[in-house]
């Protein structure tokens, strides 16, 4: 194969890696702006409507290894078919049903099958390309789950306020659809190279009692903890006293997460020139400050604050991820599974239990909830110094 040949065969797999991963990760938030909404229209508590977001990462938990197992064993095409499908359908279901309880199971076969399109699809690139390929596709891989976390909240929020919340769930089953039959066109039928990281028979087990690597694992999940109840709660805040922004504002403040788009990359530099260590310790620092500035009622120190906690979070979530690599011989793969599984634990965890915090203390309770957990990075920082 040219080089020319190579290159083209490279962008089509990027753009067609950037499609799918965007489109599966804008249905994961897309209720996340129109919390109050949902909860007016369904007549239910906080904590209820909350699930609507909660349940899709839990599905995430629960299918993530076996989707990352499955693609060792079987062709990526069929999985990324019947991912495309379920996902799709899940997604016209919650916007067709009046029943609550249909809606959060809607939403959590959508967690189910969103691995089948993310985790089969990143856990094929690693087997089958070689790591000069796979670093430059990856690297649209990471970009596509940040702005597609945006793109569901841009989504959620926009289309409510001039037509429905529904045909936000419409146009989300569409796109799935579309970027499913692209990548399924795009991604060869077979790969004349192999990534040899790919095939390998370290076991789970041996890296999930790896104390050093279980730090990382921990490291992510704590990460993740802070940083989904802040966003998931946010409409509450900024649609209450003293602020009463319209579904549209407070949509556009989200905005703000772009900015990880950016700090992934600068992350790594960072770790490279200070370490590793002194990079999550500033990054928590970080966070600290910036949950700290949301308690204040000003517009001006809420959008500071979130653009510390865009700043703190991604700058862990990228260093913990660099440092479990760095640490790897073998196992890559199955590693990064189990640091995948812990990251969405982490958010699952942090949705379900803020939501309790806010029903007993409001914001308040949120704020200091997520800040319990800022021992997490800084223990792993300060471990990684020594």
């Amino acid at each position: 194969m040219t080089d020319t040949s190579s290159n083209i065969g490279t962008i089509k797999l990027q753009l067609a890696v950037f499609a799918l991963v965007s489109a599966s990760f804008t249905n994961i938030y897309l209720t996340q702006p129109i919390l109050p909404v949902l909860q007016q229209e369904f007549g239910v508590s906080t904590i209820q409507v909350s699930f609507t977001v909660s349940i899709v990462i839990f599905g995430i938990v629960l299918s993530n290894l076996f989707f990352g197992y499955l693609s060792d064993k079987m062709p990526i095409h069929p999985i990324l078919l019947i991912g495309g499908i379920c996902v799709a359908l899940a997604g016209l279901c919650a916007a067709l049903t009046h029943d609550f309880r249909l809606l959060v199971t809607a939403r959590l076969v959508q967690g189910l099958f969103i691995p089948a399109l993310t985790t089969s699809l990143a856990a094929w690139l690693a087997r089958t390309l070689p790591m000069e390929r796979l670093s430059v596709v990856m690297g649209s891989y990471v970009s596509a789950t940040v702005l597609g976390g945006l793109g569901g909240r841009l989504l959620g929020g926009w289309i409510h306020p001039p037509l429905h919340w529904r045909y936000a769930f419409f146009s989300a089953a569409a796109l799935i659809l579309v970027t499913t039959i692209l990548a399924l066109i795009a991604l060869p039928r077979t790969s004349q190279h192999v990534n040899s990281t790919g095939s390998s028979t370290t076991s789970y087990r041996s890296l999930l009692f790896n104390k050093d690597l279980f730090l990382y694992y921990c490291c992510g999940a704590g990460a993740f903890l802070m940083f989904s109840p802040i966003f998931n709660y946010l409409p509450y805040r900024l649609a209450g006293a003293p602020f009463h922004f319209s579904t549209e504002l407070i949509t556009l403040i989200y905005l703000v997460y772009v900015l990880g788009i950016f700090l992934g990359p600068i992350a790594g530099r960072l770790s490279n020139t200070y370490g590793g260590g002194t990079t999550l310790i500033a990054g928590t620092v970080i966070l600290g400050i910036s949950q700290a500035l949301l308690l204040i009622s000003s517009i001006y120190s809420v959008i500071l604050g979130l653009l510390g906690i865009c700043a703190g979070f991604f700058t862990i979530h990228a260093v913990a991820v660099g440092l479990l690599n760095s640490r790897l011989s073998d196992g890559h793969g199955k590693a990064n599974a189990l640091y995948v599984l812990f990251y969405y634990g982490g958010g699952w965890l942090g949705i379900t239990g803020a939501g309790f915090a806010f029903e007993y203390k409001g914001w308040t309770g949120v704020i200091f909830f997520v800040m319990c957990f800022l021992a997490v990075p800084l223990i792993t920082g300060l471990k990684n110094r020594t």
